[in-house]
């Protein structure tokens, strides 16, 4: 109760009901004078978390939480008990705290059972009833982006594919850098490619997470073109030494033909410069 009335988080009332109390302290007291009339019930007080958007959250006074968080009580059928919410503020993300007794005036406690999924779902309702945005409305939108992202970085595999037609792997990661698709080798312990990310406007995706024709055995039979992969990577040695001994045993030089890789990718595609 002490944390929902933090004063340094920006804490406000925004709902209270059935509670006459006006500091933390007094609120526990009521609530634990209820509760003193089960006293099997242990877990006796529960606690939820009402969070819109950022985007919604900037938008909503008080007032408006308010509301939400009263139909949010009737929806969970709490409204004949004492409850108490919060709005906090003082982060980017409005969130409401909300307190309910679990015990109610006649002694009876509430039925928890599925209550994570109960809330969820109401809470739901109540987005939509008040014209909010909804969690699967963000996991949609979110799936949509991932998707029009994997389909940006085939469409360019398949221009670079088809135009350039490289026929090394730093040939492919230097035009995919050029059109700013950085390509991130994934080489083992044991200096073996075993695939390729790709990353792009923010986003990383394994290679057949894109399409299962860049997934690394698929996009390697493609770049080979009668040149052993091995003789590419012992390519990428030369880079990495710069003239020194060609022979890299050790982890720690693996660890570096790693970092020239994606260095030389970052290069590409910042500067579509050549290797």
């Amino acid at each position: 109760m002490g944390y929902g009335w933090n004063q340094e988080k920006g804490s406000e009332v925004v709902h209270s009901q059935n509670l006459a109390g006006e500091t933390a302290k007094q609120v526990t007291e009521e609530f634990k004078l209820v509760q003193e009339m089960n006293p099997r019930c242990q877990k006796n007080t529960l606690s939820f978390v009402l969070s819109p958007t950022k985007e919604d959250g900037k938008d909503l006074s008080n007032k408006e939480l308010g509301e939400l968080t009263k139909s949010f009580i009737e929806k969970m059928q709490l409204q004949d008990r004492q409850a108490i919410a919060f709005v906090h503020r003082d982060k980017a993300h409005t969130h409401v705290h909300l307190y309910a007794n679990r015990i109610g005036f006649d002694g009876k406690a509430y039925k928890d059972s599925f209550i994570g999924k109960r809330s969820q779902q109401m809470a739901e309702q109540v987005a939509m009833e008040k014209g909010l945005t909804t969690v699967k409305m963000v996991q949609i939108e979110k799936e949509m982006e991932t998707f029009n992202i994997r389909h940006g970085i085939k469409r360019i595999h398949d221009q670079v594919m088809d135009k350039e037609r490289p026929k090394t792997l730093f040939d492919y990661m230097k035009a995919m850098g050029e059109r700013k698709v950085q390509v991130i080798p994934s080489i083992n312990k044991a200096g073996k490619l075993q695939g390729f990310r790709f990353e792009h406007k923010g986003h990383n995706f394994k290679g057949s997470e894109v399409h299962r024709s860049m997934s690394g055995g698929n996009l390697t039979k493609q770049l080979s073109h009668g040149m052993e992969l091995n003789k590419q990577l012992e390519s990428a040695k030369g880079l990495a030494m710069a003239g020194k001994a060609a022979e890299l045993v050790s982890n720690a030089s693996l660890k570096l033909i790693r970092k020239t890789l994606e260095q030389a990718a970052k290069r590409a595609m910042d500067s579509g410069m050549g290797y």
